[in-house]
């Protein structure tokens, strides 16, 4: 099988911190692969070293079959980078940045104009395009760089937690637009801090915390594997003072670890059989526990998330 990117024990340490302590990693032609973690896990340093901005410390790595230090310059050639904030001239219209950085990519004016008239429709940036950047949303300038990122015609895109900040309808329409890159055959590895955004857009996922990938598979198969239904009990107001008491009798009881909210007014727990739940509720009544509401549902990324990082240092790639 043929590897836009491959990545063994890649490490990297600032100082007296070890950002990333061998990584492994095999991304596809064609497919959208998204890297997610906490803040601090790696994430952003792994794209550095694979877009050769950073030199590893360790291990290796290649981009479409060049290695990242040995053939840096070949790998350039072949990847764009968009991260959280537009690399564009906000005093130019997006007509005359997508100008411009075509004639920087070597362009004549007229396959330039051509191809900015095409990238504006293409990324429905056309009614804008006589505009200054300077008017554009937060949306229509990260859709705007990812245009610009596409004029050298990349092997491999990198996004870095492109829709930080963004509001939900830019959103939307920024996904729209990657998943037409990956539809075109571009190679695309995501960074980001919304599971939602992975289970939307990514062929598979990969989530690292602590500098190390820890699992790695499609969102699919990653919810299986978690296993069971999740049960989340929304507690009156009258409970809510004594979550940690109930938290402690249902583990008493059932042998199960259970979560709660920040404000502690919702309770949930992984069930791996589903007839439990009706334990569960009967115990609550039986107690005079008050609650308002519960569900049964799939898990999601998010219970995925929680579950990995609760086994810590433990390698569960599958």
């Amino acid at each position: 099988m043929a590897y836009a990117i491959e990545a063994q024990g890649l490490r990297k340490t600032f100082k007296h911190h070890e950002a990333v302590r061998g990584v492994d990693l095999t991304i596809r032609q064609g497919e959208l692969f998204a890297l997610l973690g906490p803040n601090g896990a790696g994430k952003s340093t792994t794209i550095h070293m694979l877009t050769t901005l950073v030199r590893p410390d360790g291990g290796t790595a290649s981009v479409c079959g060049y290695d990242v230090v040995k053939q840096a310059a070949a790998v350039r050639e072949r990847i764009s980078v968009t991260g959280q904030y537009a690399a564009l001239d906000e005093s130019l219209t997006g007509w005359q940045n997508l100008l411009l950085f075509a004639g920087l990519h070597g362009y004549s004016g007229k396959e330039a104009r051509g191809l900015a008239e095409e990238l504006l429709d293409s990324f429905h940036l056309a009614d804008a395009s006589h505009r200054p950047v300077s008017t554009y949303s937060g949306g229509m300038r990260r859709r705007m760089d990812l245009a610009v990122g596409t004029l050298s015609q990349p092997e491999v895109m990198f996004l870095d937690e492109p829709t930080t900040g963004l509001d939900p309808q830019s959103r939307l329409e920024l996904w729209q637009s990657v998943r037409q890159l990956v539809k075109q055959g571009t190679t695309v590895l995501l960074t980001t801090q919304y599971l939602e955004e992975a289970d939307q857009l990514a062929d598979r996922i990969g989530f690292i915390t602590q500098g190390r990938v820890i699992a790695v598979d499609t969102p699919e198969q990653l919810k299986e594997a978690n296993g069971g239904k999740k049960l989340t009990i929304r507690l009156s107001e009258g409970a809510k003072a004594e979550s940690a008491k109930i938290r402690q009798l249902l583990f008493s009881k059932y042998g199960l670890p259970i979560q709660s909210d920040y404000e502690e007014r919702v309770i949930s727990v992984r069930l791996q059989e589903p007839a439990l739940a009706h334990s569960i509720i009967g115990t609550f009544m039986e107690q005079s526990i008050g609650f308002e509401d519960f569900a049964l549902h799939d898990p999601t990324l998010d219970d995925v998330y929680f579950a990995l990082t609760a086994n810590g240092e433990k390698e569960v790639v599958l």
